[in-house]
């Protein structure tokens, strides 16, 4: 069992390696705001994250519909808010949400 000197340590090593980790982006590409490559994967970036983010949420679905029906309707709940409004908060929420709901009432 850890102590409590033991747990401080370890929360404040765990709170260092986050702050680097988030702060690092920051520091590497301060002055480089014209780079092309950074113009491209700015542009590229947000579809290619969205493709593996549905590649990982389809890879599990079953041939049975009380599977790859809450994915669909997710997915299809999260494309359309998200054209709807451009709001990423409720697109999240919502697409979440149908699926949570579909899984329930399905499974």
């Amino acid at each position: 069992m850890l102590t409590n000197p033991q747990i401080a340590v370890a929360v404040v090593v765990v709170t260092v390696i986050t702050f680097v980790c988030r702060i690092m982006p920051f520091v590497l590409l301060r002055g480089r705001q014209d780079s092309a490559l950074l113009a491209f994967l700015s542009r590229a970036m947000p579809l290619g994250v969205m493709i593996v983010l549905v590649a990982y949420t389809l890879g599990g679905v079953s041939l049975s519909p009380s599977s790859w029906l809450p994915a669909a309707c997710g997915i299809g709940a999260t494309a359309g808010l998200h054209l709807w409004r451009r709001s990423i908060g409720l697109s999240l929420i919502g697409g979440t949400g149908v699926y949570v709901a579909l899984s329930l009432l399905l499974g």
